[in-house]
This record gives structure tokens, sequence and C-alpha cells, in this order.
């Protein structure tokens, strides 16, 4: 009992515009490495700065 407005997959498809342009993937894994150095940064400080007030 298929009750979705979809009934079938045919014809489903994505485009990707920029997986044939390098620079544009190196600029967003430099963007996601930026976000996990600075989250790992804000972190330690955070921590440091609780464990001093200790």
């Amino acid at each position: 009992m298929n009750t979705a407005p979809i009934t079938t997959w045919e014809g489903a498809e994505a485009y990707f515009t920029f997986a044939d342009k390098p620079a544009m993937l190196v600029a967003i894994t430099l963007v996601g490495i930026a976000v996990c150095v600075w989250t790992v940064i804000s972190i330690a400080k955070h921590e440091n700065e609780s464990y001093k007030k200790m």
C-alpha cells in the first residue's frame, strides 16, 4: 500500500555541477578542515578556562 505521491524512482537524477572543478572541491575540503580545526581549538580553550576556574 503506497500512499506517497512519488510512486517510482524512474528518471530521478542529481546534478553536481562543481564535480568537474578541482578548485571547488579543494575549497569545500578546506572549509571543512577549517571548521573542524576551529571546533577543536574552541573546545580546548573552553576546557582550559574551565579547568583554571576550578
